[in-house]
């Protein structure tokens, strides 16, 4: 196990550590996030799972994707033929300062990364297929939901572009626009927004994925946190704040990983979170579990290895853990303080689930895999430090402190409509 070094504080964040996006990309962007146009079976949008009224996430542990119906814990897995087979495998994520300069892994496994200091050429899982363009890892990143089946797409026998998807990533992206560029209204909005479309067919993956990058950049941008205050005006924190603060960069050691401005090292620990749902097997693996960061680079060393999430406004995005095991901020804290301890008290009844009768008997069998267990243990790269109550209050109070102040009211928020005239979330 690793013990962290103590950190004196976190960076400040100032306007100009952001991307710069165009602001007519963006409010195009906004309509593309909350239309279901880019889901194989139009049914389901980027918002769905990134909604505003949960900040920019879904608000349970693992969320129903293409398939279902509604928001948040009340959404529904369909029924019939359409009903979800599965899960979606990991906790959606909230996308506060995604457009930071900082950033440079996206995905809990970091599947999606920059490949150079330029900012303009990526690694991803289309390999070969990932297309030039991209105004950033953002950008790149937004590929990726409409094109799984669990997600967004839809099942191959289901609609042509999740057939397309299977045959060959790029091929679903290409009728993925082809919808796009078929509406009046994207036609006239892309030529505004990007000087380089001259014409419908100028309307590309390339230009819808680069507004989706723009809405995201910007309306998420948050950095107004009473912390924020402390570091750049010298505002006082609360007292117990204040303790949890110095805990936070000290004793605890949680500023060892949760570092920098965005309160992330953007490094890949494995710290030991409960698994359950369907996981993400591969390579013929029949255990239902996520094996993290080693799906992405096949390095053993890397098993049950995650990205460090930002803790900005991070009272605001539970249920917490890469798939939301645990429901409140404090339950997140004692895990990371006593992995082990916190893994031997929980329960399945912690896990934000939206009931699905055919799904619920499945959700937690890896629970009886014992040497899957161990291994997760074994493997975990934090120790553990011992927190009393009282020090965990601290922490929380902290972390509260870390809430922006006008988080919760965003630039440009949900669109009423959109330009396909599908209904919107």
């Amino acid at each position: 196990m690793t013990l962290f070094p103590v950190v004196a504080q976190a960076d400040a964040i100032r306007p100009a550590d952001y991307l710069t996006f165009d602001r007519h990309q963006a409010q195009l962007g906004q309509l593309l996030f909350y239309d279901k146009i880019l889901s194989g079976n139009q049914n389901i949008s980027c918002a769905t799972c990134h909604h505003h009224s949960l900040h920019g996430a879904d608000g349970v542990s693992l969320g129903i994707g293409e398939g279902g119906a509604g928001l948040g814990a009340d959404r529904t897995p369909g029924d019939g033929l359409t009903r979800i087979a599965e899960r979606v495998p990991r906790n959606a994520p909230a996308l506060w300062n995604l457009g930071h300069t900082g950033v440079r892994q996206m995905f809990h496994d970091g599947r999606v990364e920059m490949a150079d200091d330029s900012g303009t050429r990526f690694r991803t899982p289309a390999g070969v297929h990932t297309p030039e363009g991209l105004n950033s890892i953002l950008a790149a990143q937004a590929l990726f939901p409409m094109s799984s089946a669990t997600e967004m797409a839809g099942a191959p026998d289901e609609n042509p572009v999740a057939a397309a998807f299977a045959t060959r990533i790029d091929l679903g992206w290409a009728m993925v626009a082809d919808r796009v560029r078929n509406v009046p209204e994207y036609q006239e909005q892309f030529m505004r927004a990007f000087p380089d479309v001259q014409s419908v067919e100028d309307i590309t993956i390339v230009e819808i994925v680069n507004a989706l990058a723009a809405f995201i950049g910007t309306e998420w941008q948050n950095h107004d946190s009473p912390y924020d205050k402390w570091l750049t005006l010298g505002e006082p924190l609360s007292p117990q704040a204040e303790q949890g603060r110095q805990l936070f960069f000290g004793d605890a050691g949680c500023a060892g990983c949760h570092s920098g401005p965005l309160f992330s090292d953007q490094a890949f620990h494995a710290v030991g979170v409960p698994q359950f749902g369907p996981g993400r097997p591969f390579d013929g693996d029949t255990i239902p579990r996520d094996l993290g960061r080693m799906e992405t680079t096949r390095n053993p060393d890397d098993a049950y290895k995650f990205r460090t999430p930002s803790l900005r406004n991070v009272a605001l995005s539970a249920p917490y853990g890469h798939n939301g095991a645990y429901p409140k901020l404090r339950d997140m804290i004692r895990h990371m303080c006593d992995p082990i301890t916190a893994r031997e008290e929980w329960t399945p009844g912690m896990a934000r689930l939206p009931d699905v009768d055919w799904l619920n008997e499945h959700d937690f069998r890896l629970m009886s895999f014992g040497d899957e267990l161990a291994d997760q243990i074994a493997y975990l790269d934090i120790a553990p430090v011992e927190m009393v109550d009282s020090d965990i209050d601290a922490l929380e109070a902290f972390l509260n402190a870390l809430t922006g102040e006008t988080a919760e009211t965003r630039p440009l928020g949900r669109p009423d409509s959109v330009p396909s005239g599908l209904p919107v979330d």
